[in-house]
């Protein structure tokens, strides 16, 4: 079987595909991809199915080297691509032949890169998914130099020739949904004023910025939280829960962002404006 050989890992490099789904209630996190149109978008280049694994890169990116010919594409936040060092297309499918080194540089926007083959990333499924889930240990865990990575067989068919996507932001905006625990607080955390926490990860993004004010003391029992809630933790700055995030928990939660946001979130640098809005409809 046709192979990729990690040479360099990068910072936080993980197999990813599109997650468990139907398994929250075994106490089991969704993972994934964070930045699922970014993921979908380098495997449509590549004719895979949509939840095809590929890696997720995270600021630094990833070198591998092929062990046979192979069709790759990168996607997600915007980095160098370089192929036996030479310049090669980001965004767009590129041929790596047998042997050649391929890597990605750190990102120049953005958070999160993605390195798509055709055939996809063939580790062993966990409960119907290739994901690496950094919250519970399931899946293969996160790169090291030396791995060998299996590569499928790859479809007949073309891939697309261009799939687009939005930019990383400049400022992040993410629409809120009230509830269930709004009326703990005495004002939803709406507006400006929030930036992007560097102690953000895949688990979730926090926030800086002014606390919110309880209106109401005492704990809540556990509950279950389902992707995108925004829980507020004793300091008062709200946590929007990501792909890896645990399926119960005891803090109230004040809103939930729709899924279509978390793409934008996931490549929300430390440091950017971040403001919430009300959901419409």
């Amino acid at each position: 079987m046709a192979e990729l050989l990690v040479v360099r890992p990068g910072p936080l490099t993980t197999v990813q595909d599109l997650g468990r789904r139907g398994v929250a209630h075994l106490g089991v996190p969704r993972a994934g991809a964070l930045d699922e149109p970014a993921l979908r978008a380098a495997n449509r280049l590549l004719g895979n199915p949509p939840d095809a694994a590929a890696l997720e890169t995270t600021l630094g990116g990833v070198a591998v080297r092929a062990s046979a010919p192979a069709v790759v594409a990168v996607t997600g936040a915007p980095a160098p691509v370089r192929l036996d060092g030479r310049p090669a297309a980001w965004g767009a499918a590129v041929r790596v032949p047998a042997g050649a080194l391929l890597e990605v540089g750190p990102a120049t926007a953005g958070v999160r890169s993605y390195l798509a083959v055709a055939g996809g990333i063939a580790v062993p499924p966990v409960l119907g998914s290739r994901s690496a889930d950094l919250l519970s240990g399931l899946g293969p865990a996160p790169l090291a130099e030396g791995d060998r990575l299996p590569v499928g067989t790859a479809a007949a068919g073309p891939g697309a020739d261009l799939v687009p996507l939005p930019g990383p932001p400049a400022e992040l905006v993410l629409r809120l949904l009230p509830g269930p625990h709004d009326d703990w607080f005495a004002r939803p955390p709406l507006g400006a004023g929030y930036r992007v926490a560097a102690a953000s990860n895949r688990i979730a993004l926090r926030t800086e910025g002014p606390p919110l004010p309880r209106t109401r003391g005492g704990e809540l029992p556990s509950e279950g939280m389902p992707l995108g809630a925004v829980q507020v933790p004793p300091d008062g700055l709200p946590v929007v829960f990501l792909a890896d995030h645990p399926t119960t928990g005891g803090y109230p939660v004040v809103g939930v962002v729709p899924r279509a946001d978390l793409a934008a979130a996931a490549q929300a640098r430390p440091g950017t404006p971040l403001r919430f809005v009300p959901a419409r409809g």
